[in-house]
């Protein structure tokens, strides 16, 4: 791998992680000194880092962690209810012995998405998921939804800031439990119907009612405010 190609996969993690919070401006130097490479490499990641929409990069060659807003996050919910059940009802239509020999195992090692998840917790997430995509034989479909994943992991960590209850964590088991069932018995209406439901109650729906809310509060603060001057 290249120098670039390290500090690529380097800040990458450390975005997706957390560690480099939403809105965090990039110290360049100190960075590339922490990396042990110069600045020109690192700066080559960051504008492949900006292709991605993880990375804000300006004219003075200023860097920032790209901010989580309301939009973005709708847009990513509008498009997994379009393409999670598409993938789902093709998984149930073309899956594989092998395909569901996945789906079952990855099935059985997911962990609950608590406050704070750990790179393991999230991951399990993906490879469960990665495994419907994938038995849906679609590879341009596969290649959509996980480019998509790595945006909303960082709206899914947002989310969990709130924490889940006992019943959220039961229905998301429940979910899982019936994506599985529907795929191995070849429904894909059911599949289908399952994951939009799954989508629908996901933490990336609980972020967008975050960070909209979120955005109201100043406006009707300013509300209240010429109100309270009438």
């Amino acid at each position: 791998m290249t120098k670039a190609e390290v500090a690529y996969d380097l800040v990458r993690e450390q975005v997706l992680r957390g560690d480099l919070v939403p809105g965090a401006v990039i110290a360049q130097a100190t960075l590339a000194r922490e990396l042990g490479i110069s600045t020109t490499p690192l700066r080559e990641a960051l504008r492949r880092l900006m292709t991605e929409g993880l990375v804000e990069l300006d004219a003075h060659r200023d860097a920032r962690v790209t901010r989580l807003t309301a939009e973005e996050a709708r847009d990513l919910v509008e498009i997994r209810r379009s393409l999670d059940p598409l993938a789902a009802g093709l998984a149930a239509e073309r899956r594989t012995r092998a395909d569901l020999a996945l789906i079952r195992s990855t099935a059985d090692e997911l962990l609950p998405l608590l406050k704070d998840p750990g790179a393991a917790e999230l991951f399990t997430h993906r490879r469960f998921h990665v495994a419907i995509y994938s038995a849906s034989h679609n590879q341009l479909l596969v290649q959509q939804l996980d480019a998509l994943w790595d945006k909303a992991d960082r709206y899914r960590r947002l989310a969990l800031e709130d924490g889940r209850t006992d019943e959220d964590l039961d229905r998301t088991h429940a979910e899982h439990l019936a994506l599985v069932d529907a795929i191995a018995a070849g429904d894909s209406g059911t599949a289908a119907a399952v994951m939009l439901a799954h989508v629908d109650a996901s933490l990336g729906a609980r972020a967008v009612a975050r960070l909209t809310s979120a955005a109201a509060q100043p406006v009707a603060r300013s509300l209240r405010g010429i109100r309270g001057g009438r």
